[in-house]
């Protein structure tokens, strides 16, 4: 497939690695020479530089043949006039769009065929904001995400001394839960993918992704992991786009602390939200903390848009003794290296947010991309067409199926059906199928099993 990414920052730049490995033709524009310079050097692409809405420029980047054109700069006015651009003058099929502004977001007029021709708008914004308060409804998860219109939901956790399954074969599972469905569908150890399998023993330290239906899943996360106290204190580092969004989401329901640095920011937090104590200060001083009583929190998150204050900050309210504390962190490697030490979550916001972009790049019909492990991994939810001549799932049981190595099927939708996966399971046209990958290089072979052969009316 042939890309146009504009915009070379972190999301752009995340898009662009994770296209590029999948072997699409890429190319990226930027005003910033240096920053496509060092992109070029590690990744296979093409850079143009230049303004993303001057048609010269989209030329120059071989708009007029691309299958798909990715709108991620800092400037929505910039991404919006791009995606019109790439539909009235080079009837681009695809055109997704990064918008911050709620005044866009809202107006399907300004985005539909009649406006700026969007096909995919995309706020990460909102996309963090929706995933930290998921994590602060189970916090004794790593990670939360739902498949199927939130049917099925996907929790990791990492299992701990004394924990009711350590120790244990994962045939075990169904002896503690005889009444319910649940599937460790993927184990991380030492960084490394672990095939899950009936006589697997899950260890100390292990990172377990299981998935069971919706409903199912907190009475499941009890048998992984002893349930941790509800949250009801939060204290929120950085009064920002994203700590604004999350301290509304929280603001009702929870008692809330926000510290932001300047003064009329603070102004706007305090005219927005109605419960929340707005407080005007550094967040890695170590006395407001504190003042403000951060040992009695049950969740610190740090959300500012430093690297360097999200973590100090966050390894401050850790040793004052905030119970939980989740920073937001841009560097990978920094992520990697944090992860799992005193900071319980670091979140990468870039590979929190791709999995949007990605269900609209994925062949066949997917409906669902989520990032696992900071992008080590991949949990996808494709629906199955065609019959049996036309399509290799259709019909046949999942002990039949060559499924690529590192390739799990985890659960199947059928309708308001959830099903978890076995080796008889037989796969129907229509089902939801929801799919693990720890090797992204066999992501064009799982692609190609959803495909339906051209014979298919």
């Amino acid at each position: 497939m042939k890309i146009v990414i504009l915009g070379a920052g972190r999301v752009g730049t995340s898009v662009a690695e994770s296209l590029v490995s999948e072997q699409n033709d890429i190319t990226i524009v930027d005003m910033d020479e240096a920053r496509l310079r060092a992109l070029q050097d590690r990744l296979d692409l093409r850079t143009v530089s230049g303004s993303a809405s001057h048609p010269s420029v989209l030329l120059e980047a071989g708009i007029e043949d691309a299958d798909m054109m990715i709108a991620v700069t800092q400037s929505d006015e910039t991404n919006l006039v791009a995606c019109r651009l790439a539909a009235q003058l080079f009837n681009v099929p695809t055109r997704i769009a990064r918008i911050r502004a709620a005044e866009f977001l809202d107006n399907q007029r300004i985005l539909g065929p009649d406006g700026f021709s969007v096909d995919l708008s995309i706020c990460p914004e909102q996309i963090l904001t929706d995933y930290i308060v998921k994590l602060i409804e189970f916090p004794e998860a790593l990670q939360v995400l739902e498949f199927a219109h939130g049917k099925v939901s996907l929790v990791a956790v990492r299992a701990f001394q004394g924990g009711p399954l350590v120790g244990h074969q994962l045939q075990d599972l169904r002896k503690h839960m005889p009444k319910l469905e649940a599937r460790v569908a993927a184990i991380f150890r030492e960084d490394r993918p672990i095939v899950p399998e009936g006589n697997t023993v899950i260890e100390v330290g292990d990172e377990v992704f299981c998935l069971a239906a919706t409903e199912d899943i907190r009475y499941v996360m009890r048998e992984l992991r002893r349930m941790d106290k509800p949250v009801r204190r939060v204290m929120i580092a950085g009064g920002g786009n994203i700590g604004l969004r999350l301290a509304e989401a929280l603001d009702r329901d929870y008692l809330v602390k926000i510290i932001e640095y300047d003064k009329r920011r603070c102004e706007v937090l305090a005219r927005r939200l109605d419960k929340a104590l707005v407080l005007n200060g550094d967040v890695t001083d170590e006395s407001l903390l504190e003042t403000e009583n951060v040992s009695e929190m049950d969740i610190f998150i740090a959300v500012t848009n430093d690297d360097e204050s999200n973590i100090m900050s966050s390894l401050l309210a850790k040793r004052m003794g905030a119970r939980r504390v989740v920073s937001l962190i841009n560097r990978r490697a920094y992520v990697d290296l944090l992860q799992a030490g005193s900071i319980d979550i670091a979140i990468s916001p870039a590979q929190a947010t791709i999995g949007t972009l990605l269900a609209h790049v994925r062949r066949g019909d997917v409906s669902q991309v989520h990032s696992l492990r900071r992008g080590a991994a991949e949990a996808i939810e494709a629906i199955v067409h065609g019959d049996s001549e036309s399509c290799k799932l259709v019909g046949r049981r999942l002990d039949e199926l060559e499924l690529p190595k590192g390739t799990t099927i985890g659960a199947i939708v059928r309708g308001d059906e959830v099903i978890m996966a076995h080796h008889d399971t037989v796969i129907k046209a229509e089902d939801h199928v929801i799919i693990f990958v720890t090797d992204k290089k066999v992501l064009p072979k799982v692609e190609k099993l959803f495909q339906v052969g051209v014979g298919f009316l």
